[in-house]
């Protein structure tokens, strides 16, 4: 999983906004269950006067329903590796923060944690499809007999024995 650190979330949070929090779970193309939740708060807009800047109940509906659309969207289509690069440029609360800007100004919306919920079932006929049977490569024999120091007990006893056998 993936979270924010709690100064970065304290250092957003602050009063006269309204916060706004999402969560979807999203399967991903590679059958990961994923959780993520999302965060942002309300802008004031460039010539306000009045100090807050709360939406309506109706709006955060909108907007919340419009994070979800989005996180699922952009989740579902991509593998696990996929998502996770698109985390890390916050891609992801950008594209929210410009859609949703047409229902209420928002700031800072950030994709806040993700949980991996379910790991697809380890199947190894599909392990072994991906790197063939292996079997053309034994390996090539030491040209360089092994050094005394470094033959272990085990070789070295089996040396003693077949040398008591002769």
């Amino acid at each position: 999983g993936m979270e924010l650190t709690r100064d970065k979330i304290c250092s957003l949070i602050r009063k006269w906004t309204t916060l706004i929090e999402a969560h979807v779970d999203v399967k991903t193309t590679d059958n990961y269950m994923v959780r993520m939740f999302c965060i942002a708060f309300t802008k004031r807009r460039v010539d306000q006067v009045k100090s807050n800047c709360y939406a309506q109940t109706a709006q955060i509906r909108k907007i919340r329903k419009k994070m979800t659309d989005i996180m699922t969207q952009e989740a579902s289509k991509v593998q696990l590796r996929e998502l996770v690069k698109k985390l890390i440029p916050e891609s992801v609360g950008k594209e929210i923060e410009k859609q949703c800007q047409g229902i209420f100004p928002i700031k800072d919306c950030l994709i806040r944690k993700v949980k991996i919920l379910k790991k697809p079932k380890f199947d190894i006929t599909k392990l072994m499809e991906l790197h063939g049977d292996g079997g053309d490569d034994a390996g090539v024999e030491m040209l360089r007999p092994e050094n005394e120091e470094a033959q272990n007990t085990l070789s070295a006893d089996i040396a003693a024995a077949n040398a008591d056998d002769e």
